[in-house]
C-alpha cells in the first residue's frame, strides 16, 4: 500500500500552482518546550492553506470530457478555495457548496476565484450530500475534500518536503485531522521512508472522529449536533474511508485539544512568525504542546504543520480572550468579598503579585459582594496556591477557569441595576498599565467612597482602562472630582451617558 501511494506522491503535479513551503524554526517554543520546534508553514500556499495541493492533484488529471462537465466540492472553506483556484488555472467550471456557517472571508475568498457558491447546511457532511446530489444530477465530477486517492497523493507531498527539508530525522510530525486527507499522505510517505518517525495527529475535542475510529478500531460517524465548529476547517463527522485505511496501520497516536488550547496555539504562532493562523491552522502546534506536557520529551526534533490562515478578522477578539486561559496563564475565579469601604483594597493584597487581567462586580446588597476576577499565573501549581491563599484569607471562591458559560457569556454580563435608592456617579479611568496599578488605583478610590460597580478588563495595551461606580448624590460631585484629581489618573464622567443609563442605572 505504501508504495503505491509513494510513487503516486513523487508524481503528484501539485508544483504548478502550490509552492514548496518552508520549514520554519520557532524560536519562543523551542525555549519554552525545550525540544527544537519546526513549522511547516502551509499558509503561505496562494490560498493560505495546503488544500491547493490535492485539489488541483486530482483535477489536473481530469480527462478533457470530464473537465467540460464541471466540477463540484463541498468544503468548509479551504478546499473550496483550492478547487476553485485549480478551476480558474485549468478553465473548469467549478461549483462549491458550503456550509452556512463557514465564515465570510472563506466565501468571499472562493467566489473571487471564479466558482459558483451553494450555501447548504451547517456542517461538511450536509454540504457534501447536497454536493453529491448536484453530481447526481448535473453530471458534475465530484473532487472530494480528503476521500480520494489523487488528493491524498497531493496532500502527501507535504510529508515529502518535511523529509527533503529536515536535516536528518524528524523524531515527531504533528499533523491536524478533519476527514484525513492530510496525516493519511503525510503517514504514508514518512512511513514508508523514516519509520523510526512518529506521526501523530490532532483534533478538536468537538470533532474528533479519528480518535474516535481509532478507538472503535472502525468508521463512526459523530452526531452532527455535537460537533464543534470552532475548528470549522476540521468539523468533520466521520473519517475518510480510504484515509482511514491508511490512518489505523500508519498514524502512531491521536490527541485531541480544547478550543481554549487551540486559541493559545494560535497566540503561539503570532508570537513566533507574527503571522494569524485559523483555528485548524494552529491544532498541530496545540496538540504538539499536549504531547510534550504528557511526554515529558525533551531535546528531540518536533515538527507542526501550520495547515492554513483563513481566520475571519472579527474572530480574532473572541481567540485574543481565550488565548491565555488555554496556555493555562490565567485563572478565572467568582470571589465573594465583604460590601464595605476597602474591602477591593484588602482582597487584591490577597491576590498578591499576579497581574490582574480582568476585574467585574456591581454592588447587589450591604453585606457581601460577588467579584469576578482573572489572574495571571505560571503553571497548573500556581493557579491552586491562588485558590489556598484565599480560602485561607476566609475569602469564598469558586474557580470558573474550565465554565464555558463564565467564559463565554457572564464575563460580559456581570452587572445588572444598582439595589435601592442610593445615588451613584459614573467614572471612566486611564492609567499607566504596570504590576500593580490596579492595585494602586483601588488603594487610591476605595478607601473614602463605596464603590457600587467596578469593569476592567487587560488587554495588554499601555493603558489600563476601568469604569467605576461611587456611591455618591450629585451635589458631592464636586467633592469627589477634588478627591479623585489627587488620585493622580485620568478620568471623564460619564453619569449621564446613554448606555449607563439605560442598562446599569
Amino acid at each position: 500500500m505504501l508504495e503505491k501511494y509513494v510513487k503516486k506522491i513523487l508524481a503528484s503535479r501539485v508544483y504548478d500552482v502550490a509552492i514548496e513551503t518552508p520549514l520554519q524554526p520557532a524560536r519562543g517554543l523551542s525555549q519554552r518546550l525545550g525540544n527544537r520546534v519546526l513549522l511547516k508553514r502551509e499558509d503561505l500556499q496562494p490560498v493560505f492553506s495546503f488544500k491547493i495541493r490535492g485539489s488541483y492533484n486530482k483535477m489536473v488529471q481530469l480527462s478533457q470530457d470530464d473537465r467540460a462537465r464541471g466540477v463540484v466540492a463541498a468544503s468548509a472553506g479551504n478546499h473550496a478555495q483550492g478547487v476553485a483556484f485549480a478551476a480558474r488555472e485549468l478553465g473548469i467550471r467549478a461549483h462549491i457548496v458550503m456550509g452556512r456557517n463557514t465564515p465570510s472571508i472563506k466565501v468571499d475568498a472562493v467566489r473571487n476565484l471564479g466558482a459558483r457558491v451553494i450555501m447548504h447546511g451547517d456542517t461538511y457532511d450536509e454540504a457534501a450530500t447536497h454536493a453529491t446530489m448536484l453530481t447526481e444530477k448535473h453530471g458534475y465530477v465530484f473532487v472530494h475534500a480528503f476521500d480520494d486517492i489523487d488528493v491524498i497523493a497531493g496532500q502527501g507531498t507535504v510529508g515529502m518536503e518535511i523529509i527533503n527539508q529536515h536535516p536528518g530525522d524528524p523524531d515527531v510530525i504533528f499533523v491536524p485531522v478533519g476527514g484525513g486527507g492530510l496525516i493519511a499522505g503525510i503517514s504514508a510517505y514518512v512511513k514508508y521512508l523514516k519509520p523510526q518517525t512518529s506521526v501523530i495527529g490532532v483534533e478538536a475535542e468537538g470533532s474528533a472522529c479519528l480518535a474516535a475510529a481509532m478507538a472503535a478500531n472502525r468508521r463512526v460517524k459523530l452526531p452532527y449536533d455535537s460537533l464543534d465548529l470552532f475548528a470549522d476547517g476540521v468539523s468533520v463527522a466521520q473519517i475518510g474511508k480510504e484515509t482511514f485505511k491508511i490512518a489505523r496501520r500508519y498514524v502512531d497516536q491521536v490527541i485531541t485539544v480544547s478550543t481554549d488550547e487551540i486559541c493559545a496555539a494560535i497566540k503561539d504562532l503570532y508570537d513566533d512568525t507574527r503571522s494569524v493562523a485559523e483555528p485548524s491552522g494552529a491544532l498541530a502546534v496545540a496538540g504538539m504542546k499536549t504531547y510534550v506536557e504528557q511526554s515529558g520529551i525533551t531535546g528531540e526534533s518536533l515538527v507542526a504543520i501550520v495547515s492554513g490562515a483563513n481566520v475571519n478578522f472579527d474572530r480574532l477578539r473572541h481567540i485574543a480572550e481565550r488565548a491565555e486561559v488555554g496556555e493555562q496563564r490565567e485563572v478565572v475565579l467568582g470571589v465573594t468579598i465583604p460590601e464595605e469601604k476597602g474591602s477591593f483594597r484588602n482582597f487584591c493584597r490577597v491576590l498578591g503579585k499576579h497581574p490582574v487581567t480582568e476585574f467585574n462586580y456591581r454592588y447587589a446588597d450591604g453585606s457581601e459582594a460577588h467579584v469576578y476576577v482573572g489572574l495571571q499565573v505560571t503553571a497548573a501549581d500556581d493557579r491552586a496556591q491562588v485558590l489556598v491563599d484565599l480560602d485561607n484569607a476566609g475569602y469564598r471562591v469558586q474557580d470558573m477557569t474550565d465554565n464555558e458559560v463564565a467564559k463565554l457569556h457572564v464575563r460580559h454580563m456581570v452587572g445588572g441595576r444598582s439595589v435601592g435608592n442610593k445615588g451613584e456617579l459614573l467614572y471612566r479611568f486611564e492609567f499607566p498599565e504596570r504590576p500593580g496599578a490596579l492595585l494602586k488605583f483601588l488603594s487610591g478610590v476605595g478607601t473614602k467612597w463605596n464603590i457600587t460597580m467596578f469593569h476592567y478588563r487587560n488587554h495588554g495595551a499601555a493603558w489600563g482602562r476601568v469604569l467605576v461606580g461611587f456611591e455618591a448624590e450629585i451635589n458631592e460631585k464636586k467633592k469627589l472630582g477634588e478627591y479623585l484629581q489627587r488620585v493622580g489618573y485620568r478620568y471623564w464622567e460619564e453619569t449621564d451617558n446613554p448606555a449607563y443609563r439605560l442598562f446599569l442605572r
